[in-house]
Parts: structure tokens; sequence; C-alpha cells
């Protein structure tokens, strides 16, 4: 994915509006992106050490799994 700027990023994440997730949300969203993160290992599509940062990111800033491809695509068209 290559190298981004969380600090940027979560700025961007920050003013944008969405339903948050709540700290037990989160806590099981962060279950399932280790599950789906050991899936890739062993399918040998590690993600890089940026893209664990910025799902962990993410997911310190409430966003949904199922929304954190579109918000993606919008960061990175700016």
């Amino acid at each position: 994915m290559g190298s981004v700027d969380l600090t940027e990023m979560r700025r961007q994440l920050r003013s944008m509006t969405f339903e948050r997730g709540t700290p037990d949300q989160i806590a099981l969203w962060r279950e399932d992106l280790a599950e789906a993160r050991a899936n890739l290992v062993i399918e040998g599509l590690a993600p890089t050490a940026d893209d664990d940062e910025m799902f962990a990111m993410m997911l310190d800033e409430g966003v949904p799994p199922s929304l954190m491809p579109t918000l993606i695509l919008q960061l990175y068209q700016q």
C-alpha cells in the first residue's frame, strides 16, 4: 500500500462524519482483524508494517471495518 502519513490520515478521519464503533465493537473488530491478518500471512500476503499501523489507527478512531475500504479510497483520492 505504500507509506502513509498516519497523522494526516487521523486528522482527516476525525473530521469525517460516520457512525463510530463502541469500545466493545472495536474490541471485536480487533480480534477479527487479527484473524484476517493471520489468514493473509498463511496465504503469503502478509500486510506491511505501514498497513498494520494504518488499520490499527483506524480502529483507534472507531472506524467500522466495513467502512474502511471506502474511507481509504476517499483519503487517497484527495
